[in-house]
């Protein structure tokens, strides 16, 4: 960037357009009249678009386009929004003042700002011919497309998205590992599934960093949306009729609630988004392509039974989120020892694995360490609150602990026998049952074709 720009200081946030040609999508962005901030999307071996599909795939990239921005918007958080194409039909803006609002209400909390009331993205005017019913209701669905049976299941490099993998395949349905970015973790992941693959590339606008060294806002944004958008249009670009993510419902619960406000560092993984943007590929892009979380009946608990079973994953997969980072030291070894991720699914682990096997994959015994005490109160909510990380509810961790201090093997070390000594009288031993975490719920918008792999989790 050549103009120096304080992005705190700018007025309007501007949607400049976007484009797609030969397997790149360009999106582009600006605060106030300042330089285009220039992002692409790069989607490998790219096939021709049928002209059939090219409405659907417009929608799907002018989606992509103002869910990429939230990267961008909240470098400055501007009082205005512009969207070059004009104001949006409802469900639309309804879908991108939630995500924006919601979606960055860590960061907020983190910046001590409040977004309420400021995230207002331009509207058509209720006499407008183009103009839906609150909430798109009334809105039509857009038309099938006669997309192939075949699922795009996102990678992460974690336990969830190798158990919704296996769910798949023991259905003997056809399903390709994708993922975004550069993870050699993430690739050898996706590759021990046997599955085909697909590796989106993203590559942020360089103006970004810039404008970080410049005195620009900074935080936590809902990538997982930035994610599914890129997927949306993978899905009409490569011929995909489903979409399976791996969120397990713990991802719905709020990490804390700040002046009146549910601050949830997984928000772009809940249920809430999930169903917004689920209807909104219906309604725009195809009627037959359909967006869901697999693993959403089940507790982070349950997930990590079904992962115990799944052994040829053990020495490639990592939750740990510093292999993930995009600056930074990476550790050694595929676990830390030291963030909230490593403690949880150590801590999840647990109750399903020999102990021995469980070390074996971490280098050590995290529960006997105790300068870890403090990161294991925060997963039990016990004088702190839940880590702002993608990890389970206070409650599961509190009955995956109960139950290793009913277990001889794990009595003795550190963390365990302080949790016997000094927080078990302070709970109710009714509230502390493993099982209840194990049984699935009912909310789910699993697609029907899809639906026999929950017999994976029986």
């Amino acid at each position: 960037m050549s103009t120096n720009i304080n992005p705190r200081l700018t007025q309007v946030f501007r949607f400049v357009r976007c484009s797609y040609a030969d397997g790149v999508a360009e999106l582009v962005y600006a605060f106030d009249h300042g330089e285009e901030l220039i992002e692409r999307v790069r989607f490998p071996h790219a096939p021709a678009l049928p002209s059939s599909h090219q409405a659907a795939f417009d929608q799907a990239l002018k989606l992509l386009h103002l869910i990429a921005g939230v990267s961008y918007y909240k470098a400055g958080v501007p009082p205005r929004i512009d969207v070059a194409d004009g104001p949006l039909d409802d469900a639309t803006a309804n879908l991108l003042d939630e995500l924006y609002l919601h979606g960055l209400a860590e960061f907020a909390y983190r910046n001590g700002l409040d977004l309420r009331g400021r995230i207002n993205f331009p509207r058509l005017g209720a006499g407008s011919e183009k103009a839906s019913s609150r909430g798109g209701s009334t809105q039509p669905e857009a038309k099938a497309l006669g997309l192939p049976h075949r699922t795009l299941v996102p990678i992460g490099g974690g336990k969830d998205s190798l158990v919704a993998v296996e769910a798949i395949k023991s259905i003997g349905g056809e399903a390709t590992a994708v993922w975004v970015g550069n993870s050699p973790l993430i690739a050898a992941c996706a590759e021990r599934t046997g599955l085909p693959t697909l590796n989106i590339q993203r590559e942020l606008a360089p103006g970004l960093f810039e404008l970080n060294r410049l005195g620009a806002w900074n935080g936590h944004i809902p990538v997982t949306a930035v994610n599914s958008a890129i997927l949306a249009v993978a899905a009409i670009l490569y011929g995909f009729d489903s979409i399976a993510f791996a969120n397990e419902r713990s991802a719905s619960a709020a990490t804390l609630e700040y002046e009146g406000q549910q601050v949830n560092h997984q928000w772009s993984k809940g249920y809430a988004f999930e169903r917004l943007l689920g209807d909104w590929l219906h309604q725009h892009v195809a009627s037959d392509l359909d967006y869901f979380s697999l693993l959403r009946p089940f507790s982070e608990l349950a997930v990590t039974r079904a992962f115990a079973k799944l052994t040829p994953y053990f020495d490639v997969f990592s939750s740990c989120n510093r292999n993930f980072k995009i600056l930074g030291p990476k550790p050694a070894d595929r676990w830390c020892g030291q963030c909230p991720k490593c403690h949880f699914v150590f801590l999840a682990l647990a109750p399903f694995l020999p102990k021995p096997r469980l070390l074996s994959i971490f280098g050590r015994n995290l529960l006997d360490d105790e300068n870890l005490a403090p990161g294991f109160d925060a997963l039990l909510e016990y004088q702190d609150h839940k880590p702002f990380e993608c990890v389970g509810e206070g409650a599961e961790a509190r009955a995956a602990m109960y139950a290793l201090s009913q277990r001889s093997e794990w009595q003795e070390d550190a963390l365990v026998a302080r949790f016997i000594r000094e927080i078990l009288s302070q709970l109710d031993v009714k509230e502390l049952a493993l099982e209840p975490w194990l049984q699935p719920s009912t909310e789910q918008r699993i697609a029907k074709r899809v639906l026999p792999a929950l017999a994976f989790f029986a």
